[in-house]
């Protein structure tokens, strides 16, 4: 069975950025997700289009068809009240590298990197971590079927429904990162309130945004 629209595709995978590996399945956890429902970035899509159980290909995807180009806006200073919760400082976010869920000034959550900690500002990246770059797929396909209705109503995992009335647009009280247009969630994360204002800095699936 060929990968198209709708199937639900099991892949094994390693992704690499400047020669690095940055990502990969695990051995026996194969990455599952449903062709052309956006659920990952276009240019994975398109490499693996036409692909058959079993096979091994390799692809480059280039920033337009994976996390775009880098855009040096969404990068800026923001207080560091932000990083008030409850009344507390979050010094345990205040380290380069970290990624924070933060809230912006319409309420949405988006996710920023900490770029750097001055005394009363602390710099964000906002664009995603491998927005500008090039990433290149090593992939083998492990298993292809057809969606059944309720995956392509509900997705694999309900990543189509509704959030909850008490959850907050992608993720508040997660800590996401993306790559390759799946998440992992780190429970318990609460969202920082940085009432910024930017655009187009939050890669959804959507767009497109992780492992």
């Amino acid at each position: 069975m060929k990968i198209e629209k709708n199937k639900v595709v099991a892949v094994g995978y390693e992704l690499t950025v400047d020669g690095q590996s940055v990502d990969k399945s695990r051995e026996g956890e194969p990455l599952e997700y449903i062709q052309g429902t956006h659920m990952m970035i276009p240019g994975f899509e398109a490499g693996l289009e036409g692909k058959q159980e079993g096979e091994k290909v390799e692809f480059d995807v280039n920033p337009a068809e994976g996390y775009g180009e880098y855009i040096e806006k969404h990068k800026f200073d923001i207080p560091k009240s932000s990083f008030v919760v409850d009344g507390v400082l979050r010094e345990e976010l205040l380290v380069p590298g970290t990624v924070v869920p933060m809230f912006n000034s319409e309420g949405q959550v988006v996710q920023g990197t900490v770029a750097g900690v001055g005394e009363e500002t602390v710099t964000m990246d906002f664009n995603h971590p491998l927005a500008g770059k090039t990433l290149h797929f090593a992939v083998e396909v492990v298993s292809v079927r057809d969606a059944t209705e309720k995956e392509l109503r509900e997705g694999l995992h309900g990543e189509f429904l509704p959030p909850p009335e008490d959850e907050c647009g992608c993720g508040c009280g997660h800590h996401h990162h993306h790559h390759g247009e799946h998440c992992h969630h780190h429970e318990g994360e609460e969202c920082c309130h940085g009432e910024h204002k930017h655009d187009g800095c939050c890669h959804h699936e959507e767009k497109e945004a992780s492992e």
